[in-house]
């Protein structure tokens, strides 16, 4: 309304035309922008209710609310449960090496297993006696103040009994205020041990009842405080005191007392009299000598391991000493000596030490120069006696080719001239290969081979001593071709002389080759039939000049270096040589071989003592099913192309 008389134009001045036109015109006019303002008025009203109905329908309800927490909690525990499998995972090794640590140091420490030995040992120890000393305690302390309040009791139920017997009183007040007066006297809670009553008629009483006095208790007892089974006892009671230990409850706290009731009389009526003794005191002396005890023995606990690890490390650092000293000795330095100091025991034990590796020194030295003589000399002698060994070498082959011309006791003896020559000249070149090994000057060529290739050939060279013994040479094998990185010289002399040694002592019987690969090493194994050898003869076959009959005469004219050259043949490709024998049953010679120069052996693909009569691969299946052929020596046709056999 303000509005509108604002927006009529102040006029004094009657409108021209007629009253009636005049008069509808101008009220139309003048009430247009107040009918506007109210419609926006009316406009933004309805917009604001809008606005206000969607938020109240877009409200949070209490179970959505409800269901938003419970996915925030699902969120956070589902966030706990992931921290706490990171951390376990975390966990699990530190445990492990905290473990592996721990086990280390006890396997290699004696101070540190003395020290925790004796830590242990005295922890046990002060538990036990902590144990004795703290239970000793607690009963004496408990026994003193069950005994005063015992003497206390009796007193007191004395006195009151005695006030109970000369009391003159008839009327109901002086009744209450005498019983009021007299239990009030036994309270005492300024003592060292705080007491209170509670006093009860006796139920199922024969004679009639005081009808004024029925039960008293001291400010927040009750008779729930006194156990069910002490009211009992006294009840049935004539004049016996009992005792019994409970809780009580103070200031919202459980305190142990000492309950002790008696029977009084009064007025014809059998009352209960308890007076409750609070021994917290007690209990807290007892458990200050506790904590003086614990806090004492870990104090001593300490310092006794403190004391252990000195003295042991007074003993045992000299034994760390000369361990270090030995395995320093062990590893070749043969200067290294103990420090000595004072002259006792450890000192005594130094000095002894000390003289005792002067004299190893002395000795392995005196051996390594005894040793380098030797090699020396064989070395020098077997260079010098080539020149004269090859002059008489050309003038054997001079008599053994014109032998036909001699007589036949001459010409048995060029025979014998020409053989013997040769066998010395073998024997020669075997003690020179010694001599370069002994040197540690010969030198590994090693390239990829085949080595089923290489066990053919050394089977083919060895044909004619084959054919001269009677026996069979049989090849097993998988597969045709195994590429392995060795030096195939020294291999095929290592494979010709197992090959000569199975034949020469296979008794004519059939010698086997089996050839088998895995993943990381190849096998041979030689084996023979013939007369065998003992266990301790398989661990000395490999020795220099060693023979396991010396009277047995030699059929192949060997040097007795054949075994001890390829057993360091071997060593330079880093495989395995190994012998087993049985006797009657024979013998089999085992090669292992690194498929790569550089590479190691975990495990033969060959076994070397047979089951059964019969050379096994390692995975357990016989090689007699895989024949690849036996390699006969009269053979007429060539190998058949599908199997590599004839």
């Amino acid at each position: 309304m303000d509005t509108e008389h604002r927006s009529r134009p102040p006029s004094n001045e009657m409108p021209q035309g007629g009253a009636h036109d005049g008069g509808a015109s101008l009220p139309a006019a003048v009430d247009r922008p107040g009918r506007a303002q109210r419609a926006a008025r009316l406009r933004a009203r309805a917009r604001l209710g809008l606005a206000i109905a969607r938020r109240w329908v877009r409200r949070e309800r209490p179970q959505d609310r409800a269901r938003i927490l419970a996915r925030r909690g699902r969120i956070l525990a589902l966030r706990a449960v992931r921290a706490l499998g990171r951390t376990a995972v975390g966990v699990g090794p530190a445990l492990a090496a905290v473990r592996g640590g721990f086990m280390r140091r006890w396997r290699r420490s004696l101070q540190f297993r003395t020290v925790l030995i004796t830590l242990v040992l005295t922890f046990v120890s002060f538990l036990a006696v902590g144990a004795y000393l703290s239970n000793q305690i607690a009963n004496n302390l408990f026994q003193e103040r069950l005994a005063q309040a015992e003497n206390q009791t009796r007193q007191a139920v004395q006195q009151v009994q005695e006030t109970f017997d000369g009391a003159q009183v008839t009327d109901q007040q002086s009744v209450l205020k005498l019983v009021n007066d007299t239990l009030d006297q036994l309270e005492d809670r300024e003592s060292s041990t705080p007491r209170q009553y509670v006093f009860l008629a006796v139920p199922n009483q024969d004679q009639p009842r005081n009808r004024w006095v029925d039960s008293r208790a001291s400010y927040l007892r009750t008779e729930n405080d006194i156990p069910a089974s002490l009211r009992e006892a006294v009840q049935h009671s004539q004049q016996e005191q009992y005792w019994q230990s409970i809780p009580l409850t103070v200031d919202n706290r459980e305190h142990p007392a000492i309950a002790v009731g008696n029977k009084v009389s009064f007025g014809g009526t059998v009352y209960e009299l308890y007076l409750l003794y609070d021994i917290v005191s007690a209990q807290q002396t007892l458990d200050d000598m506790q904590n003086v005890l614990w806090f004492g023995g870990m104090f001593l606990l300490l310092l006794i391991g403190a004391i252990t690890w000195i003295v042991t490390r007074s003993v045992v650092s000299p034994v760390s000493h000369a361990a270090a000293v030995s395995e320093k000795l062990a590893a070749g330095q043969l200067e290294e000596r103990m420090a000595v100091e004072g002259e006792d025991e450890v000192a005594r034990l130094g000095a002894a030490f000390n003289h005792m590796a002067a004299n190893l020194q002395e000795q392995i030295t005196a051996l390594a120069n005894l040793s380098h003589m030797q090699q020396r000399f064989v070395s020098d002698v077997s260079h010098e006696l080539r020149t004269p060994l090859t002059t008489v070498r050309m003038a054997a082959e001079v008599l053994f080719d014109a032998r036909d011309e001699f007589s036949p006791i001459t010409k048995r003896s060029a025979e014998l001239l020409y053989n013997q020559v040769e066998r010395f000249q073998a024997l020669l070149n075997d003690l020179l290969e010694i001599s370069r090994f002994d040197a540690g000057v010969a030198v590994l060529d090693a390239e990829p081979r085949d080595m089923v290739a290489l066990v053919r050939s050394a089977i083919d060279k060895a044909a004619p001593i084959a054919a001269e013994c009677g026996s069979e040479v049989k090849l097993y094998t998988r597969t045709p071709s195994i590429i392995v990185e060795m030096d195939d010289r020294r291999i095929e002399r290592v494979l010709r002389n197992l090959l000569n040694n199975a034949l020469e002592h296979g008794e004519g019987r059939p010698v086997e080759v089996f050839v088998a690969a895995n993943a990381e090493a190849v096998g041979v194994a030689v084996r023979d039939h013939g007369i065998g050898m003992a266990a301790s003869e398989a661990a000395r076959v490999f020795d220099r000049f060693w023979r396991a009959d010396p009277a047995r005469a030699r059929t192949t004219g060997g040097s007795g270096l054949g075994l001890s050259i390829a057993t360091e043949d071997v060593k330079l490709h880093n495989g395995w040589l190994q012998a087993w024998g049985s006797k009657g049953q024979g013998s089999c010679f085992r090669l292992t071989l690194p498929l790569r120069a550089d590479g190691t052996i975990s495990e033969s693909p060959v076994a070397l003592a047979p089951a059964d009569g019969d050379v096994v691969l390692v995975e357990g299946t016989t090689t007699r099913d895989v024949v690849v052929g036996p390699q006969a020596f009269r053979r007429t046709a060539p190998p058949s192309p599908e199997t590599g056999a004839p």
